[in-house]
Formats: structure tokens, C-alpha cells, sequence
């Protein structure tokens, strides 16, 4: 292992809060490796780099000597987190669960190491807890101490339901950590509320308290808002390598620094240089840009993937080139025709025909790389073409 100022280093890089320092070096000074623990509800199926996030700190440790557990809260994910939730979730089905929590392990694998990571699922214990552990983990905190939460504050206020069954949610995410013995817990920050649960629980059962860490939230790609689907701001994991290029090329100079510290394996001193050629070299940032984009499409998709990214980007843009590899779409006309607008929808190209509509409007769908102008042009004849849509999406189209 390191030397615990160089492992507090690290382990302190990109984090929001350590609660608290002083523990964390007396842990460290036993010599041992820390169970660090990280808990995932499988209530969605894909991850976006604002999740890895979380995932990437976890890595750090394992590089550090440290045993780390990716915990898949299979139990409490039927329950849904409540945390920042306005009304009551609706519970999911152990079907849907398990399948959601397929689909992490696969993921996450591409940042830990399969063989230094302990995955488990929190039904090991919490399925087999009788009425009365139920009641004795209930009885280590107050309803007083729980509407102290922000978000169950704001709904008991507004007259809004609370599940009795909301209320077991932190406390069974605190008993997780007494089950793993957990010396260290990781989360977003707003996340604490449940992290300090863990201390608290651990406390309450004569166990060693865990050290909390948060990280941040990463904002997505408008440098604005955290990386969410619902905003349109996310880098998927499972996206494609020339969209998840284009993605990352576009976020500001500034907010790049960010997503090195947060998403890059590159070290801090690593980084500090790059910056200082940036700011004070003259190495223009879009080629720093570039290095980050194909050392996270390397993580994701291998470095293939990454140089014909880079490739295809500089042929899209650059060059204003059509790149070689697009998706083949092919259309049987069988006597009938069709049009650009069922096209470009059934293709999956736009979400719906209105908002292809809106784009032929503004300009953002090329036919051989001619702006379509007409929202009503229609084929009826065999033929070939090529339609791109936005500045990524490209399609070539065989009527037959």
C-alpha cells in the first residue's frame, strides 16, 4: 500500500466531503485494507458517466490496496430510494429489479476489477430479518429525527403521503453497512442524509463506524444541470463511439478540467501539466478535449473504437465528409411510396414526426448533404441516399 498522505490524497481527489479526515488516517494506520462500500438500487437499467462518477472513486481504492464491495440493493430496490422524491415511487417487482441489476454488473466492469470486487446483494440478510429485527432496527431512530430529511420535511408540510415503508429505507441502507462491517461508504451528495444513517445504525449496533465520502454530481453536457436522461444532457455508457465523442467535444473548456478530475485514470499531476500547456503553453484545449473523449470511449468500447471516433469526427466536421461507416436502413417500397418523415421516424433517426418536422424547419436534416427544405417530400422509386440528422446521426437508405 501507499503511504497513507499519498492514499488521502487520492482517496480526498474530486470528492465534495470526508466525514471525517482524522478516522479515516487511524483506519488507514492499522495497515489493514478497508471494506469500502458502495450501494447501487438496480431501479434503472443503464449508467451514464455522471453514475461512474461514484464507480471511479471505487477503482481508486481498489488500485490503493482496498477490498471494495459493489453492493445491489435488490431488497431496498423495491422499495426506491425516497431521496428527493416528491410523492410516494411505485414499488418495483423482484422480476424487474433482478433484470435491472443484470444489466449494472455488466456495465460496471468496465472501470472495476472483476477479481478484486465483491458484489452482493443486500436480500442476503435483509430478506431473512424477522418482525422483531424489523422492530429493533426501528427502534434505533425517531420519526422526529427522520422528518428531519429535507425531502420527507417538504412532503409532511404539503400534506403529501410518506410510506411508513419510506422510513425503512435509510435504515435499511444503514444496516447494510452493519451487516458488511463497511469502513467506508461512498455516495452523491445528496446522499448524505443515508450515509450518515450508516453511522448512525453502525453506532446503535456497537459496530465501527464508517467513514463517509461523497462525491459530487457531474453535470451533464450543458454545464448547467446535473447529467441526467430525463435532462438530455447525458454521455451513456452504451453510446455509440462517435456519439459519445461528439458529446464530449462539445462541453466547454472549463467544464473539462472538471470531467478529468472526476472521470480521467490520468493522475492529478498528470492533469495539472496538461492544464498548464493549455493555459500557459498555447496547446489549444480541443486537443486535450480529444484525449479525454478517447480515454473514456477506450474505457467503454476499446481504442479502436476511440481512433475511428476521432477519425470520423474530423471527417464529419473537419472536413465535411460523409464518414464510411454509417447504419444501412433498408425500405421495401412494394409499389407504394413513402415519406421523409416516416423515414427518418421509423429509422429511429428522430423520436417522432413532429420532430422531424421541426428539424427540416430549422435546417437540421440533409439529404447528401443538401438541406431538406420540403417537409412533405416523399419516394416512390427504388434508389439510394444518404440522410443525416443533426450534426451525428447519419443513415444510408435502400428502397427497393
Amino acid at each position: 500500500m501507499k503511504p497513507i498522505n499519498e492514499q488521502i490524497k487520492e482517496i480526498k481527489r474530486g470528492t465534495s466531503e470526508v466525514i471525517n479526515e482524522k478516522e479515516l488516517e487511524k483506519k488507514l494506520q492499522k495497515g489493514q485494507p478497508l471494506i469500502v462500500k458502495a450501494g447501487f438500487d438496480p431501479t434503472a437499467p443503464d449508467l451514464h458517466l455522471g453514475h461512474t462518477v461514484l464507480i471511479n472513486k471505487m477503482r481508486q481504492f481498489q488500485d490503493l490496496g482496498h477490498q471494495v464491495v459493489f453492493l445491489i440493493g435488490d431488497f431496498t430496490g423495491m422499495i426506491g430510494d425516497p431521496t428527493g422524491v416528491s410523492e410516494t415511487r411505485k414499488v418495483l417487482t423482484p422480476a424487474q429489479v433482478q433484470e435491472n441489476a443484470k444489466t449494472y454488473t455488466n456495465q460496471v466492469f468496465k472501470i472495476l476489477d472483476r477479481e478484486k470486487t465483491q458484489v452482493r446483494f443486500n436480500s442476503e440478510w435483509l430478506s431473512k430479518m424477522s418482525i422483531m429485527d424489523f422492530s429493533e432496527l426501528s427502534s434505533k431512530l425517531t420519526v422526529a429525527r427522520m422528518l428531519e430529511r429535507d425531502d420527507f420535511k417538504k412532503r409532511y408540510t404539503e400534506n403529501k403521503d410518506i410510506s411508513i415503508i419510506e422510513f425503512y429505507y435509510p435504515l435499511m441502507q444503514g444496516y447494510d453497512s452493519v451487516a458488511l462491517k463497511a469502513d467506508v461508504e461512498l455516495g452523491g451528495t445528496d446522499q448524505k442524509f443515508n450515509l450518515l444513517m450508516g453511522r448512525t445504525i453502525q453506532k446503535r449496533y456497537n459496530v465501527a463506524q464508517q467513514i463517509v465520502i461523497t462525491m459530487p454530481l457531474l453535470e451533464g453536457t450543458d454545464g448547467v444541470r446535473k447529467m441526467s436522461k430525463s435532462f438530455g444532457n447525458y454521455i451513456g455508457i452504451k453510446d455509440k463511439p462517435l456519439d459519445m465523442f461528439g458529446k464530449i467535444l462539445s462541453i466547454s473548456d472549463e467544464l473539462m478540467w472538471r470531467y478529468y478530475e472526476l472521470l480521467s485514470f490520468k493522475s492529478m499531476d498528470e492533469i495539472s501539466a496538461l492544464k498548464k500547456a493549455v493555459t500557459e503553453e498555447g496547446l489549444n484545449p480541443k486537443e486535450a478535449k480529444v484525449s479525454l473523449a478517447k480515454e473514456i470511449i477506450e474505457r467503454f468500447h476499446d481504442q479502436e473504437a476511440a481512433d475511428n471516433a476521432e477519425q470520423d469526427f474530423n471527417q464529419i466536421f473537419a472536413k465535411k465528409e460523409i464518414p464510411d461507416d454509417i447504419e444501412i436502413y433498408e425500405h421495401p417500397l412494394s409499389g407504394a411510396s413513402i415519406s421523409l418523415l416516416d423515414l427518418v421516424t421509423q429509422s429511429g433517426m428522430t423520436p417522432s414526426k413532429g420532430e422531424a418536422r421541426r428539424l427540416i424547419a430549422g435546417g437540421g436534416i440533409k439529404i447528401n448533404q443538401e438541406k431538406v427544405t420540403d417537409d412533405k417530400l416523399s419516394f416512390s422509386e427504388p434508389g439510394d441516399f444518404i440522410v443525416q440528422v443533426g450534426k451525428r446521426k447519419f443513415r444510408k437508405f435502400l428502397l427497393k
